[in-house]
């Protein structure tokens, strides 16, 4: 941050500098990670979730993907410009060996928390309506991870202008923070298990492509983001979890098949 003050100044022209940065980087890791999930789900056909096809059009999907991401662009400008102007609460911790992974995963924590909740407010009957149209897709694609409302949006990406301004997060991590969100929740919409291990299941907190897929299809279960934890503990992650990762797991030694459903 000293140095972009020092050499670009602290104007409303860098927020705007911020922006057009950080949208046009969000674009290139949308059209990336949809093309590479693309090319291994089709040498992995085995590996589909559910039996059901998707039945939304792809272009529609990544037209929206692409406005919402100016939104999640915003809040981030957001975040990093208040940091700049020395707006927050506390100056950034430096960047060092154990900052870098602290801050992380609190990051990760207090985004998931943040995700939880809100993305179980959505599902409440006054504002369902704004979450609904990322609900259509049943049956979730790479592409559909960003399609959605401007307000549902909002519920999961104002994290990023909010938390900078109480927590003293590196802008490097928190950048980090972002790429990782993006690429592991278009991830977690592609419709293929590639990555169920033992650390996916429990007693780990950490997820695979399963929990999210079972969020669509079946609405009422798996809320959160990047931990089963919040799930767990308030009793609204899918029964079956487990034990179709498991399965998925069975399936990449070669001594089971995975069920689909």
């Amino acid at each position: 941050m000293t140095f972009i003050a020092e050499h670009f100044g602290t104007g409303p022209e860098v927020f705007l500098g911020f922006f057009l940065v950080l949208y046009a980087s969000s674009l290139i890791v949308l059209f990336t990670t949809g093309l590479t999930m693309t090319v291994m789900n089709r040498r992995h056909p085995d590996r589909k979730i559910q039996k059901r096809q998707p039945t939304h059009d792809a272009l529609r999907d990544i037209k929206s993907s692409m406005g919402q991401l100016s939104i999640t662009s915003c809040c981030l400008s957001i975040g990093l410009y208040a940091q700049l102007r020395g707006w927050t609460l506390f100056d950034p911790v430096a960047l060092s060996w154990w900052s870098v992974p602290l801050f992380f995963v609190i990051s990760l924590a207090l985004h998931d928390t943040w995700f939880y909740w809100g993305h179980r407010i959505l599902h409440t009957k006054m504002f369902y309506r704004f979450h609904k149209p990322h609900h259509m897709t049943v049956t979730p694609t790479v592409w559909s991870n960003d399609a959605g409302s401007s307000v549902d949006t909002l519920f999961a990406h104002s994290y990023y202008a909010l938390v900078l301004f109480v927590v003293p997060i590196p802008p490097l991590v928190f950048l980090g923070h972002r790429l990782f969100d993006q690429v592991s929740a278009a991830i977690g919409h592609c419709g293929f298990e590639h990555f169920a291990s033992p650390s996916a299941r429990k007693p780990w907190p950490l997820l695979c492509t399963l929990y999210h897929d079972q969020h669509h299809q079946y609405f009422v279960y798996n809320y959160a983001n990047y931990f089963s934890f919040w799930d767990r503990f308030c009793g609204t992650i899918h029964p079956t979890y487990d034990e179709r990762v498991e399965g998925f797991e069975a399936l990449y030694a070669g001594t089971g098949k995975q069920e689909k459903s």
